[in-house]
């Protein structure tokens, strides 16, 4: 199939291009570089410097595309996702997560393709209250983060509706480490998620690292999450993809390991190889104390489950800032 990957130069879209690229599909990226980095992207992909939200440059891309042969599919990895920072600049991120998917999908429905793999997240369920989260839970995002993927999911869905499109949502889960070939990972400077910062303090590319509450509801009083390798969850999108276009049927995923470990769990893991060090700090405001993913729709529709574990997402990161980050 010929794919169009908006967001192909990022973490996630630059392993679910290699995924496509391995399984033999025809992939074109469109990337404005504001976290991505362009020798992220497979060579055997297309590239285009292009951003979500400018609508006459994204339809330029689709219409010079389609004279080559018009997308089967379009996979959606271009959103800004840094809860703390949603908070403070809600316009930013209802801009670009919203506005940008509106424009993507008006392009789609002008080039008349009709298949569309959307990231979302865990975020739109808010705070869970219960130990496993399915799909058909209530959906109470907390933070302007999720809220906007949720308007993007409902966006999606009336558009779906009203055009006679397909769509795969999957709600993402906490995605870690980098692909076994040591080529691709989380290389940004601004991390946010607790397996890349704690390994950075255990190379000591950090002095430190806070942990952000250990007053919660949980064992330990740490947050507890359910974290996903990236490759496994890149693959998850290739079969996603796969199942819409087939199947010629809609559907909403999660994706995660069904799961939970604690802050203090993962820096143990990671205290195994180096010691870490840390403080506590007060909570980050939008944290839900605990969020775990029941992976039952991904595997009876998709035939998919987690391959790799805690260790071998800690391990692959590890090993990938020891090649790139200690030199």
């Amino acid at each position: 199939m010929k794919v169009c990957v908006i967001g192909g130069a990022g973490y996630i879209g630059s392993h679910a291009v290699l995924e496509l690229v391995n399984d033999g599909h025809e992939v074109v990226v469109i990337d404005n570089l504001s976290t991505g980095t362009r020798d992220a992207v497979d060579e055997k992909a297309r590239f285009y410097l292009g951003d979500i939200t400018n609508e006459k440059q994204l339809f330029d891309i689709f219409s010079e595309e389609t004279l080559l042969g018009r997308f089967d599919a379009v996979m959606h990895f271009a959103a800004k996702i840094v809860v703390p920072e949603s908070v403070s600049h809600p316009l930013e991120y209802y801009h670009n997560n919203v506005e940008g998917v509106r424009i993507m999908l008006k392009t789609m429905v002008q080039h008349g393709i009709k298949n569309v793999i959307f990231s979302s997240t865990a975020a739109v369920y808010g705070d869970v209250k219960k130990d496993i989260c399915t799909e058909d839970d209530e959906l109470k995002p907390i933070n302007p983060y999720g809220e906007s993927k949720l308007a993007s999911e409902r966006l999606i869905h009336w558009v779906a509706q009203a055009y006679d499109m397909n769509y795969c949502i999957f709600r993402y889960f906490n995605v870690a480490g980098a692909h076994e070939s040591l080529k691709i990972g989380l290389k940004r400077d601004n991390l946010t998620h607790i397996i890349p910062i704690t390994v950075q303090t255990a190379l000591k590319i950090r002095s430190s690292m806070v942990i952000f509450g250990d007053d919660y509801p949980t064992p330990d009083g740490t947050c507890i999450r359910d974290y996903i390798h990236v490759a496994d969850l890149a693959f998850a999108h290739v079969l996603g993809m796969k199942y819409i276009v087939n199947e010629n049927k809609s559907a909403t995923i999660n994706l995660g390991s069904s799961t939970g470990y604690s802050v203090k769990q993962v820096i143990d893991e990671v205290s195994q190889y180096f010691p870490v060090n840390y403080s506590i700090g007060p909570r980050r405001e939008g944290d839900p104390a605990k969020l775990i993913a029941s992976s039952e729709r991904a595997k009876n529709l998709l035939g998919w489950t987690v391959k790799r574990t805690l260790k071998d997402i800690i391990k692959t990161d590890l090993d990938f800032r020891i090649k790139h980050e200690t030199r």
